[in-house]
């Protein structure tokens, strides 16, 4: 527990003196929990040592008798009681450190008991719009793009953004014919390699390739299972991504699970024509993962369930156990696990009557929850499989799914008759009973997931998704804002900081008093106020909203103009970018909206036409301007558009992976082919092999949130270093040189944490990336030049090294290779190296013009070539003969344009005198080298 929150209980202590009310909690009474901060001050002079290095021991009555006459209140039995409580080893005598470790613990048990006891308040239950026309099958949430996956029955894969909203939906497989005659019955996460894995009725599980642009491509395809599978799971090494685990359970009660031992590298072997064309589906039976063909991976089985269906499956790491369940009432839970010198698993079962419907374990309580089919919620140990340790009553209907609430040690637990109920561990009391109000259904299947990341909560009825969002618990901060701050803007003439939420609500700031000066309220009624942007002179403040409307305002709160983005429907704003002559609003479209402030004559402006039109493939989300006419704007597949802001045409695509010159409109299409068809895309597992959830593939990976033109950086054109800086999906932040059209450099900002945005200084030399867990890195960009020589993980420096500092030296190294370094095998430096996995690297795009060369070799010139003397060599007068000097200096009439033109240059006048001896030097040896090949030449003609 923090400092912080130590000091807040203890200032929670009583007044000195204060007696115990009736109906008091016993525990709060204690003396413990009544000292204050000023009492325990006051404590710790009474330990002070007269000198250095001396401890000061009380026993039991001076204890007693000091403590009572320096805090100035409470009884010497009191004082009796709290000695006892902190000598619990009971020598007889406590010190001071003694004493603040009592303490320190009773507040963490304090803390922890709050938290248990503590009940969440919920939103109103919320139905999803979705496509899915069949039950849900599962609902999962992708960390490493922020997404979350829903996959039906018929076999309908919907993807949501993280604010929930739907973003497409499309068949897991194109074959139509295929989806009528197998149902889909799992889906899990294999987030180390950037996949998915499903399970279908005809006995096969297909792996799909979540890097991919368009839907997802089936890679492998495991056919000739015994049993189909209708649980799966899947775990990771987050030390070792390559060590991994799926397991899954099928309709004959066997439990299976495949070991991968080299994942990011490749699941499994890939036959040599399937090499050839990366895209082919490679197709494996379960018999050559049970003959041991595949070297990267194998198997483990167990049948202890015995033809009852396996409804649930997982591996613990902690238990080093795969835990499965069924609902018979013999082997009901099973825990299979492996000895290492033997091949086969070793088991242990618990038989619980009526069987259960679901189970969860957690890990740090070393609790196993089971959903049982007679109405109890029953806790066990792992060890113990006689009796259950507690068994919570409640639930009058049979519960089919139990989830732990991990980090508050509670337990949820959903009934068939749609009751959902939170229980505290520690007391074995319910807590909160919540009644889900779905439609009235006689065939019943539901779907329970809680994200406890986000405080989010999927109840599925059927093909119906419904979603319980946690409210934020209120705290004593004091808050700026009743709803979520969406932008923060500075007004650089007042002093004032700007800022705006999701109520709709504006507020104005003193920067150096924090004070709040005014406030405007439903400025877009109740729609969210997404973006803020202040006009060139600071005198009107621009509001942009996700009812597809930009208003103007003056700072009185009077609202000016309203401008309509979109023109087919409403556009959720994302960015308002004011030029001398243009606003440009960017939002969740593919085109550009201009309006021309000149033509402001009305309340309501519609938008002007962009004479670039239509070039990205997807939504454009951010744009950035570097005076006098370049605009670049970012979209969400990824793609950066370079446009000439005065004319509106667009010259050229940046993208991570290719580039593409934007010729003209005439042949639209076949640019689009040309460009985008020769992306040097790599396949997943060159993806995978260069980080562990490198994930440049995909749409959302590379959609770009930011752009930031590096203005103080002049003189980029000459030098060749990079002016537009991106971020946006996977944590990534690239550098780009606009000038050459080509991405120098990248790294990664913030691993794991989906997208992230940015900001730069006016020097640009400092680069400011937030990321959406609330962490803020601050980064050193000052170096000149962002090329990169070759492609290869810096080593691992002192590990108490901030992580800023880590960066820095290794953007300075890889703008300077020392000779040493440039010596170095690109193949010594592997990006599976455990020691420098973790570390940022910089990966080079384009062809290279210098590389790392292992060695240098010249051979021996047999002959030497002939050499052809330059002009200043054969007519040195011409170009170095000396002028006499004048007698008398005069001041001589300037030349006619004639004599000018024929004058003679003399060079040696712009040029200083060790100069010109090195050049007298070069032409002698080059004389003597000349005699030499002629004396040669002459020898071999003779």
């Amino acid at each position: 527990m923090s400092s912080q929150s130590a000091a807040l209980e203890l200032n929670k202590g009583s007044e000195p003196g204060r007696g115990r009310t009736e109906g008091e909690d016993h525990s709060t009474a204690w003396l413990e929990n009544q000292l204050s901060a000023g009492d325990f001050v006051k404590i710790q002079r009474a330990f002070e040592p007269l000198e250095p290095g001396q401890t000061i021991c009380m026993s039991r009555e001076e204890f007693m008798q000091r403590m009572t006459e320096i805090v100035g209140w409470g009884t010497k039995e009191e004082y009796g009681k709290f000695f006892d409580k902190v000598d619990v080893a009971q020598d007889g005598f406590i010190n001071w450190d003694k004493l603040t470790s009592f303490m320190l613990l009773t507040l963490y048990e304090n803390d922890e008991r709050a938290k248990a006891t503590a009940v969440p308040q919920w939103k109103d239950l919320k139905f999803l719009p979705g496509k899915h026309k069949d039950t849900i099958q599962k609902v999962i949430f992708l960390k490493n793009s922020s997404r979350y996956l829903t996959i039906s029955q018929e076999g309908s894969l919907g993807i949501w953004g993280e604010n929930l909203k739907l973003q497409k939906t499309f068949p897991i497989t194109s074959d139509a014919t295929k989806l009528k005659h197998l149902w889909v019955t799992s889906l899990v996460s294999l987030e180390n390699v950037n996949k998915i894995a499903v399970a279908f009725t005809r006995k096969e599980i297909c792996f799909y390739d979540l890097l991919s642009k368009e839907q997802f491509p089936c890679q492998y395809k495991l056919q000739g299972l015994k049993g189909t599978p209708i649980c799966m799971d899947y775990w990771y090494d987050p030390l070792d991504a390559n060590e991994s685990i799926l397991s899954f359970g099928d309709i004959t009660g066997k439990v299976q699970a495949i070991v991968f031992t080299t994942a990011l590298i490749s699941l499994f072997e890939r036959p040599a024509s399937a090499c050839e064309n990366e895209e082919a589906t490679v197709t494996i039976n379960w018999a050559e993962l049970l003959s041991g063909y595949h070297k990267c991976c194998y198997t483990l089985e167990h049948k202890l369930h015995r033809g009852e269906w396996v409804r649930q499956v997982t591996y613990n790491a902690s238990l080093d156990a795969i835990i499965s369940s069924t609902t018979n009432s013999t082997n009901t839970v099973v825990l299979a696990w492996r000895e290492k010198p033997k091949k086969h698993l070793q088991m242990t079962s618990f038989n619980i009557a009526q069987g259960i419907h679901a189970f969860d374990y957690h890990s740090r309580l070393n609790l196993i929850a089971t959903a049982g089919i007679n109405n109890k919620v029953c806790l066990w140990n792992p060890y113990v499989v006689s009796k259950p340790v507690g068994v919570l009553w409640g639930h009058s209907a049979s519960v089919i799914a139990v989830q732990f609430f991990a980090a508050r040690k509670q337990l949820f637990s959903f009934s068939k008759d749609k009751v959902l109920r939170l229980w505290d561990i520690q007391h074995q009391l319910s807590i909160q009973r919540i009644a889900c109000s779905f439609p009235q259904s006689q065939d019943f299947r539901c779907l329970f997931h809680f994200d406890e990341a986000h405080g989010r909560l999927f109840i599925s009825c059927n093909h119906q998704l419904a979603l319980l969002a946690m409210e934020r618990e209120a705290s004593t901060r004091v808050k700026s804002h009743k709803s979520a701050v969406t932008c923060v803007l500075y007004h650089s003439v007042l002093r004032q900081v700007i800022s705006s939420d999701v109520g709709s609500t504006v507020c104005f700031w003193m920067i150096d008093t924090g004070q709040k000066i005014k406030q405007f309220t439903g400025c877009h009624g109740n729609a969210e106020i997404s973006t803020m942007a202040l006009d060139a002179n600071e005198t009107r403040l621009l509001t942009g909203s996700t009812d597809g409307t930009v208003k103007v305002w003056d700072f009185n709160g009077y609202c000016h103009h309203t401008l309509t983005v979109g023109k087919e429907g409403v556009v959720d704003i994302s960015q308002i970018l004011v030029l001398k002559k243009t606003i440009l609003v960017t939002g969740w479209d593919r085109a550009i909206t201009v309006f021309r402030p000149q033509n402001f004559n009305q309340f309501f402006i519609h938008p002007e036409e962009w004479e670039g039109g239509i070039q990205h493939r997807d939504d454009i989300i951010c744009a950035a301007f570097l005076p006098p006419q370049t605009l670049a704007t970012g979209s969400y597949d990824g793609e950066i558009v370079l446009w000439n802001n005065s004319t509106g045409n667009a010259h050229y695509v940046l993208h991570p992976d290719y580039q593409r010159l934007l010729q003209s409109k005439s042949e639209p299409q076949k640019l689009l082919s040309a460009g985008r068809s020769c992306s040097s895309r790599p396949t997943a597992e060159q993806a995978t092999l260069g980080a562990s959830s490198y994930e440049t593939g995909t749409e959302c990976d590379n959609a770009v949130m930011r752009l930031c033109f590096l203005e103080a950086r002049k003189n980029t054109a000459a030098t060749g270093g990079a002016n537009l800086v991106s971020c946006g999906g996977s944590g990534y932040v690239r550098l780009w040189d606009t000038f050459k059209k080509q991405l120098l450099a990248e790294f990664l900002a913030h691993r794991g944490v989906g997208s992230i945005i940015m900001a730069t200084d006016k020097l640009n030399r400092y680069l400011a990336t937030g990321d959406l867990d609330g962490c803020l890195k601050i980064w050193n960009i000052e170096a000149k030049h962002w090329q990169i020589e070759s492609c290869f993980s810096f080593p691992k420096k002192d590990n108490n090294l901030m992580e800023s500092e880590i960066q820095e030296e290794s953007i300075r190294e890889t703008a300077s290779l020392s000779n040493k370094e440039s010596c170095l095998d690109p193949t010594e430096h592997s990006l599976l190296d455990k020691k420098d996995k973790d570390e940022p690297t910089y990966k080079p795009f384009g062809p290279l013009l210098t590389g790392v060369f292992r060695s240098l070799s010249i051979g021996v010139l047999k002959e030497l070539p002939e050499v052809n003397k330059p002009a200043f060599l054969l007519d040195p007068e011409k170009y170095f003969r000396e002028e006499p000097e004048e007698a008398c200096p005069q001041t001589p009439e300037p030349p006619s344009l004639s004599e000018t033109l024929k004058a003679v240059f003399v060079e040696k006048n712009l040029f200083p005198k060790d100069f010109l001896d090195r050049e007298r030097r070069a032409k002698q040896l080059c004389q003597e080298t000349s005699s030499e090949v002629n004396i040669k030449r002459n020898k071999k003609q003779l």
